[in-house]
């Protein structure tokens, strides 16, 4: 396995928070992995079997390390996680939750039924011991950000700061900078009318990255 360098020039790059994110090259690995495409909708907790855990050997500067609980850089890893968070959550889905990912959402049409649905929602994850974050927990809230969306009685909207974010980006100076323009636009495409027909010009560049920047380029990335 190799361990891939950051900007710094490390090899095990530090976060800001301090601690730490290892960064490890598991495209071979998951080039041979046949495919999970159970849909998405919780990862470091699950345990790898143990014949497989050698799979995941890095080496570093430190020694050599193999994980023994599934790290997110796998390719089936998010299939697994989900399919664990539904198999421990599925008579609440739909009913008082929806859960994508490690992110939950709670829901009641009254304060007393919130309540009773939170503690059914608690009760399940210390069953499961499932450990919360409680800094990131929310309750009692008529809205908030959900997976990048504004999610309220009004229903799905898009959260302004990401919309800040996107006007913000400056014209591309290379052709590869285009794809990466538009996974940024694809995120809110569905509020945007006609955004296929707007970013056709632009969608040969996910294809064909060696084309030549042009004008018109220019005139379809400002619109």
């Amino acid at each position: 396995m190799m361990v891939i360098k950051n900007q710094q020039d490390e090899m095990v790059p530090a976060k800001i928070q301090s601690s730490w994110q290892v960064c490890i090259d598991y495209r071979k690995l998951n080039q041979a992995t046949h495919k999970d495409h159970f849909p998405l909708t919780f990862i470091g907790q699950i345990h790898i079997a143990h014949v497989d855990q050698n799979k995941t050997t890095f080496t570093c500067p430190f020694e050599r390390f193999a994980y023994t609980r599934m790290p997110f850089r796998l390719c089936n890893a998010p299939s697994t996680f989900q399919r664990c968070m539904i198999g421990i959550f599925s008579n609440l889905l739909e009913e008082c939750m929806e859960v994508f990912m490690d992110n939950f959402i709670v829901y009641a049409e009254s304060f007393e039924a919130y309540l009773d649905n939170l503690s059914k929602v608690l009760l399940r994850c210390i069953h499961n011991n499932l450990v919360l974050n409680f800094e990131k927990c929310h309750f009692m809230v008529t809205k908030g950000i959900i997976l990048g969306h504004l999610v309220s009685t009004r229903g799905i909207e898009v959260d302004k700061a990401k919309i800040d974010v996107i006007s913000s980006l400056s014209n591309p100076a290379f052709v590869w900078e285009v794809p990466s323009f538009l996974g940024h636009a694809d995120f809110y495409k569905r509020f945007i009318k006609d955004f296929n027909k707007i970013i056709m010009p632009l969608s040969c560049y996910r294809r064909m990255p060696t084309l030549s920047l042009t004008s018109l380029v220019w005139m379809h990335f400002k619109s």
